[in-house]
């Protein structure tokens, strides 16, 4: 019988829009882990939800990580866009800079975050707005 995690699990892989975006949250007490999957075809990836140049999460509205054809990553706040695949930013103030990808895998139909990872907030994010 297959045991997943619960803890781990991000979502079904059906509840990612293709393409699209959804924000999450693992952990507990006063920084859990933040981030985003991103969908595009059969990619699948996962960012901290955290903007490299700003320090402040990349939705300003729940779930609005993409642009409007979906094909790259939004900070929504000062408008950086981001390529999918590696998170390296291609266009604004933080160009060449990269989003922290995390590690996932897809078991039975649900994306989950990779057994190694922390259910908690990256210690190396300068928390500017309370980890969020």
């Amino acid at each position: 019988m297959l045991e997943i995690d619960t803890a781990r699990v991000i979502c079904a892989l059906a509840e990612i829009d293709d393409p699209g975006a959804r924000g999450f949250t693992c952990g507990a007490g006063d920084w859990p882990l933040r981030g985003f999957v991103v969908r595009r075809g059969e990619l699948v990836r996962a960012y901290v939800n955290y903007c490299p140049h700003a320090g402040h999460s990349l939705d300003l509205l729940p779930n609005r990580f993409l642009t409007s054809d979906g094909a790259l990553i939004l900070c929504s706040s000062h408008g950086a866009l981001f390529e999918p695949e590696q998170g390296l930013c291609i266009a604004g103030p933080c160009r060449g800079a990269r989003l922290r990808q995390l590690p996932l895998r897809l078991t039975a139909g649900y994306v989950l975050l990779a057994d190694d990872v922390p259910l908690v907030e990256p210690a190396d994010l300068p928390r500017t707005n309370g980890g969020n």
